[in-house]
């Protein structure tokens, strides 16, 4: 067995699947999260792919003390991935206040505390908004941060300054900083997947329940972007690939790999997919037509987006594999699954 790690936010969609891959790589995975948009029944479907059930605490991490008790309670923790946060864009720019409490309050607690318990690293699970809407496409770590444009956005710059502040004032731990592009997909055993609370603020899942007849269809926010067919361009990368990156950053900080006390990495496939291109794939992959409709522009989008992964290539030694083909029929498979279980 090796090292015991904090997931934090591990009921959640990225989190869930990264703690999957943890405990396949031998990892012990301690699990807090209070279920604000997440399910208690992940743990099950966690359970069933690997054979081994989480411990799991239920917390807000925003309570300093109430961490701290939970620290106590699982003494030899070595490391944190930081997932637990508030994530819709639009969600953000309607309710700013909440974001910034969610996502920067419970940093600064998890950074307070990992000293007095011993912590060696934490991965930081941040996005390609911090470089806005950039000069140069494919986006490459070196490109300029960019003003963020919604409170979301805003919170992934912060949280990244106050973790490369912290350190460089001598903290005792290292840190890498994995900027996500766009994560889709689900498990390819159907156990796991996407599965927020409420109506999706994210595409797949509400392409997903578009598809199965729970929502009437899906908006496509302008069709009127300097794009080929005029809809956003984001870079799509499967959630099972991007959880095993975080395996290996793990094991880059707990075995000392880099001299570099913090690091930052691009994970995204390097190819940029349009929303109505992405919208075909999953009708050609799944034979099941999405009734979806053309709206304005959305506040805080940006127009197109896509990484340069090369640095995560060669330094991590990790790539994204799977096809969008692939990914979509797994979103798909997932969605039908949820309705076998009478869930959706």
């Amino acid at each position: 067995m090796k090292q015991k790690i904090l997931v934090a936010g591990g009921t959640g969609y990225i989190g869930s699947h990264t703690t999957v891959e943890l405990q396949h790589a031998g990892y012990e995975v301690v699990i807090i999260d209070d279920l604000s948009n997440s399910n208690r029944d992940v743990l099950d479907g966690i359970e069933k792919i690997t054979g081994i059930r989480p411990d799991f605490i239920e917390l807000d991490l925003k309570d300093k003390e109430g961490t701290r008790e939970a620290l106590k309670a699982h003494p030899g923790i070595k490391g944190i991935i930081l997932f637990a946060a508030s994530k819709a864009v639009g969600e953000s720019v309607q309710q700013p206040l909440k974001y910034y409490r969610n996502n920067i309050v419970t940093l600064l607690n998890l950074l307070d505390l990992m000293p007095e318990f011993g912590i060696e690293g934490i991965v930081f699970s941040s996005s390609c908004t911090v470089y806005g809407q950039p000069d140069e496409l494919p986006v490459t770590e070196n490109a300029p941060i960019k003003p963020a444009t919604s409170p979301y956005g805003n919170t992934k710059q912060i949280n990244e300054e106050i973790i490369c502040d912290t350190i460089h004032a001598g903290a005792p731990f290292k840190s890498i900083l994995l900027r996500y592009f766009n994560p889709i997909g689900a498990h390819p055993s159907a156990e796991i997947g996407e599965l927020p609370n409420g109506v999706p603020q994210n595409l797949i899942p509400y392409l997903t329940q578009t598809a199965i007849g729970i929502r009437k269809e899906l908006s496509v926010f302008g069709n009127d972007y300097d794009t080929p067919d005029g809809s956003c361009i984001r870079d799509y990368i499967n959630v099972v690939d991007l959880a095993k990156a975080h395996v290996i950053a793990m094991d880059r900080m707990l075995e000392n790999k880099s001299d570099d006390r913090v690091e930052v990495f691009n994970l995204g496939t390097g190819r940029g997919v349009t929303v109505l291109e992405l919208i075909n794939t999953f009708e050609k992959g799944t034979g099941v037509k999405v009734p979806h409709k053309i709206v304005g522009r959305r506040e805080g989008d940006i127009e197109k987006v896509w990484a340069n992964p090369e640095k995560a290539n060669q330094v991590l030694g990790w790539t994204a594999k799977e096809t969008l083909e692939d990914t979509l029929v797994s979103a798909w498979n997932w969605q039908k699954k949820l309705r076998e279980r009478g869930i959706q």
